[in-house]
């Protein structure tokens, strides 16, 4: 009997889960190794990820410890904590309405990966849930989530980011079909849609002519197989970017629609992105990113080293309105069950100070705050010591991390995906969250 490699593949893959579903050496996971597929299965229809680029310090947001003093190199956090609506768990004193509100919130104190000096590698680590590879290019979670569920509506994209754009956020070994379509301000929808106004119709003729000639000439140095399958990508590309410059999508952008008090309660840039996103969420789209790392408060964003400290509470306290505004809009218009929200960033930041008063870099411990989702909120997750620096208990890797968002959108945690005819199991052994799913 002949063996194609793909289903040698396949039996190797199911061989070594059978013989290590059971494989947890004092507490921790065999790495690389597929667990036990997870039963949990969640109701949400969307994700939202809002991510803090340049890492966020989870002592002076969600995991707040014992203040700190930068001038005396006292380590601890930067500000005082306040009570929330969830009984024993504190946050920032600069996130007051979260935490009037974060009974619809689940703070997960305990992430943690390997990454430390490296913000690409923890980028990539955060949106793949992987190691950067050599041989395979893995797709991003909102990638993942595309090819899983695909698009709520006809002509409306699966997965949108608002910012710029990057492999790391991309298909991988999915293919263009699950990328992102993006944008960087909310002044005006995604660019390269729509034709632009200085091309007459006389010019694009010509364009279009041009284009055929090269079409003909690349077949015939190429060879009409290989040809055929370039130019039927390119071909569905163009089709997709001409199903979304109609009027549907587009007029998802026009925020003017919205009232001036609406626009208000949300506030700034970030504030207005995150009201773009309720209305592309109520459009139809699957996964919206919306990157809060834009330098507009601070000129460092979240990667506060040195003298970038001194404004990181500007940061915070847009963060604290436009996700409380957020959170609270979604639950008006009945969708905050529908929707996990998921605030992640590369890593945290250490307990103490560098030179200037600022902090480093640190992914032994970090926070991720969820809310919405249809989870069973109001729940702080892990322990940390008394600076926030190392797990006590209840470590959540991001694998981990990874699987209870899928689970939360219905997406089966023991699914594998192939890139080419390479196996590949949806999470790098990661587990639901069990305690989120009621």
């Amino acid at each position: 009997m002949t063996i194609s490699r793909r289903n040698f593949l396949e039996a190797s893959v199911a061989a070594g889960t059978a013989a290590t579903c059971s494989g947890i050496l004092n507490g921790q996971e065999t790495p690389g190794v597929e667990t036990k597929p997870s039963p949990l299965k969640g109701k949400a229809e969307h994700c939202v990820y809002l991510w803090l680029g340049g890492g966020a310090a989870q002592m002076d947001t969600w995991d707040p410890k014992a203040k700190g003093d930068p001038k005396l190199k006292k380590p601890g956090s930067y500000y005082a904590s306040i009570d929330t609506a969830v009984a024993g768990t504190q946050v920032c004193e600069f996130l007051p309405e979260c935490a009037k509100i974060l009974d619809r919130f689940n703070l997960v104190r305990t992430v943690n990966h390997d990454v430390i000096d490296e913000h690409a590698a923890a980028v990539n680590r955060m949106h793949t849930g992987r190691t950067t590879s050599e041989t395979v290019v893995y797709p991003s979670i909102g990638s993942v989530i595309s090819e899983r569920r695909g698009s709520v509506a006809e002509n409306i994209p699966a997965y949108l980011l608002i910012g710029y754009p990057s492999p790391t956020r991309g298909p991988g070994f999915l293919g263009s079909k699950h990328g992102y379509v993006y944008l960087t301000d909310t002044s005006n929808g995604p660019s390269g849609l729509q034709r632009p106004k200085d091309i007459s119709t006389q010019r694009q003729t010509r364009r279009d002519e041009l284009l055929s000639r090269t079409r003909a000439e690349f077949r015939n140095r190429t060879g009409t197989a290989n040809a055929n399958t370039v130019l039927e990508n390119y071909d569905r590309a163009v089709e997709e970017a001409a199903r979304l410059a109609g009027p549907q999508f587009m007029s998802l952008f026009q925020l003017d629609q919205e009232s001036a008090d609406v626009r208000n309660r949300y506030g700034g840039e970030f504030g207005q992105r995150c009201l773009l996103t309720r209305r592309l969420l109520q459009g139809g789209v699957r996964f919206v990113e919306v990157a809060h790392n834009l330098n507009f408060l601070n000129g460092t964003g979240w990667d506060v080293h040195n003298e970038g400290i001194l404004n990181q509470h500007k940061l915070i306290q847009e963060l604290d309105t436009a996700l409380s505004a957020l959170v609270l809009d979604l639950e008006r218009c009945k969708l905050l069950d529908k929707t996990l929200i998921v605030v992640g960033t590369e890593f945290g930041r250490p307990a103490g100070f560098d030179g200037g008063g600022g902090r480093g870099h640190h992914g032994k411990c970090f926070s991720v705050a969820m809310a919405g989702g249809g989870l069973k909120n109001g729940l702080t997750i892990g322990t940390t010591d008394e600076l926030a620096m190392n797990v006590v208990d209840r470590p959540v890797s991001v694998p981990d991390l990874h699987a209870t968002i899928y689970a939360a959108l219905g997406i089966d945690t023991g699914h594998t995906l192939y890139a080419g005819d390479r196996p590949v199991p949806i999470t790098d052994g990661g587990r639901p969250i069990q305690e989120l799913f009621v």
